[in-house]
């Protein structure tokens, strides 16, 4: 089964920069099949990575930021790949 896990945060308001790269820089104690990180208006990150994996199995996620970088805390979100 193929598991996707997304996370996604908000930069403090012209910040954004600084948490892409914050987000680069951060490396997982596993190896996804893939991830991406893309970016949106109002200084939002967003990072997928998939992963071969139960739906419910335990696996590395991306920390929260520093407080000081991000306007809240971070949304996450799991889905599960379908045929």
């Amino acid at each position: 089964m193929t598991v996707a896990l997304m996370w996604e945060a908000r930069a403090v308001a012209g910040r954004g920069e600084d948490l892409l790269a914050w987000v680069r820089a951060q490396e997982l104690s596993g190896a996804p099949l893939r991830r991406e990180t893309l970016r949106a208006p109002q200084d939002r990150v967003l990072v997928i990575t998939w992963w071969d994996a139960a739906y419910d199995a335990e696996l590395p996620e991306l920390p929260e930021p520093d407080g000081e970088l991000v306007t809240r805390a971070v949304h996450r979100w799991r889905f599960e790949a379908v045929s």
